[in-house]
């Protein structure tokens, strides 16, 4: 081997699998993590899809299946799913807003082997919950799922996306999660890509806003040490980094969108020109190592500068590739939330324009997410 050639890093296995069984959801969240382009009911993945794309998942090495949507509990099919994934030894967590759950359906997914609920909460204000969330009784549901949860014995973590109507209660956020017995809280304050790009007049805070709210979460840290586990995730817009998004462009996870179409993060598909694969044509090993969307942006090569000769290119990755293409009209340019990126006055200017926010006013009518469905009560 010449002394200038590198032998090729190998690719490991991935170590979880979002699965995004619909996109159906009663409630409208303007913040969804979902692509404006919603996949209908017609031509979601069959229960024997499912689990045949669980098996290939546990074959490749893949130790966690968090089990998403819009809302998974939409699916007739889920506790199936949930037998499905214990049998072949993987470890399960529910993400879920508790609409469509009823105790006996709780329980039979604890019987069937779930491992783990992450149930969702808008606020710690019932009527400004029930408004983020556009389904009135949203939170009087949730708190009942809570209890069902600590009954079933299932472990509970709590996840409380920040904007600007709740984040005079990011706190109090914590604080309620350990009242409804959650082990884990996490408090992330909105990433604008998606529903909440198309939101972010309507949910962006000012800075004076985020400081106290992140002084706030972080003082709690020793309050509750040993007690709850907070995890917080800190605001793009206001960093002076930007995140390993995902871990790493496909690096750690994939997700799996309800027709089958498997992606390296949520929002990936808002990227011209990627080639996405399929489970109904690929197997799930084949697209992890092989698919020319998860090679696009893996690894460090693809880099311009200044993240090709930056130091942190092996801890953040380059940041977000959406959130690049999004600000800057390219996916390959410096994510413009770091300080280094010569397109970060971007993110400057519009933080700038949040930073005269009056607290005391309420945001304005958010667009919200669509195609919503009727779950059983």
């Amino acid at each position: 081997m010449n002394a200038l050639e590198t032998t090729p890093t190998p690719i490991a296995a991935p170590v979880g699998i979002l699965a995004e069984l619909t996109h159906r959801c009663p409630l409208g969240c303007p913040y969804c993590s979902n692509p404006i382009e919603l996949e209908q009911r017609a031509g979601e993945l069959e229960t024997h899809d499912w689990m045949r794309v669980f098996s290939e998942a546990a074959a490749i090495g893949i130790l966690h299946a968090h089990l998403s949507g819009g809302e998974p509990a939409a699916r007739r099919d889920l506790v199936e799913i949930v037998a499905h994934c214990k049998k072949v030894g993987l470890y399960t967590n529910l993400i879920t807003s508790g609409i469509g759950l009823t105790q006996e359906r709780l329980k039979q997914l604890a019987d069937a082997g779930l491992d783990h609920v992450q149930l969702s909460i808008q606020d710690a204000a019932p009527e400004s919950a029930d408004r983020i969330a556009g389904y009135k009784g949203a939170f009087a549901r949730k708190m009942d799922v809570a209890k069902w949860v600590n009954e079933a014995g299932l472990p509970l973590t709590v996840n409380a996306v920040i904007h600007r109507a709740n984040i005079a209660r990011a706190g109090r956020m914590v604080e309620f999660a350990v009242e409804l017995g959650a082990r884990r809280v996490e408090i992330a304050h909105t990433q604008y890509y998606g529903w909440a790009l198309v939101n972010r007049k309507a949910l962006m805070p000012s800075r004076a806003q985020v400081d106290k709210a992140v002084a706030e979460v972080e003082a709690l840290r020793e309050t509750y040490a040993g007690k709850i586990v907070i995890d917080h995730v800190i605001p793009d817009y206001y960093a002076r980094y930007p995140k390993a998004c995902m871990g790493g462009w496909a690096k750690r996870t994939l997700n799996v969108n309800p027709h089958g179409k498997v992606l390296p993060c949520h929002a990936a598909e808002t990227i011209p020109g990627l080639e996405f694969w399929n489970v109904r044509d690929h197997s799930l090993g084949d697209i992890w190592f092989n698919a020319p969307a998860f090679n696009a942006f893996r690894g460090t090569e693809w880099m311009r500068e200044p993240c090709r000769s930056c130091p942190r290119k092996t801890v953040d990755f380059g940041g977000c590739r959406c959130q690049a293409l999004a600000l800057t009209g390219d996916a390959r340019n410096a994510d413009p939330i770091c300080h280094l990126s010569p397109h970060h006055d971007k993110v400057s200017e519009i933080a700038a324009t949040f930073d005269e926010v009056d607290e005391n006013v309420p945001a304005s009518d958010y667009n919200y997410r669509m195609l919503k469905t009727q779950v059983p009560a």
